[in-house]
């Protein structure tokens, strides 16, 4: 999940989620990106979760179909 999340903010850097753990992590601290790293794993695994379940896809991540 963690490497999902450095991922995430790769491939997702408009989304309200990225943009959550840049705002928290403007001091540059290292042990700040670490633990908001950790915060931002449990927050998509909330998101997986929610689209597995329900469907429901959180606001501005945009999903690629598999394949491309």
């Amino acid at each position: 999940m963690i490497q999902l999340a450095w991922r995430f903010l790769i491939f997702q850097k408009g989304s309200r989620l990225a943009n959550w753990f840049r705002e928290r992590t403007a001091d540059g601290r290292r042990t700040t990106r670490k633990t908001m790293i950790v915060a931002l794993a449990r927050k998509l695994l909330i998101a997986l979760w929610r689209l597995v379940t329900t469907g429901q896809v959180t606001e501005d991540i945009k999903l690629r179909p598999a394949g491309t």
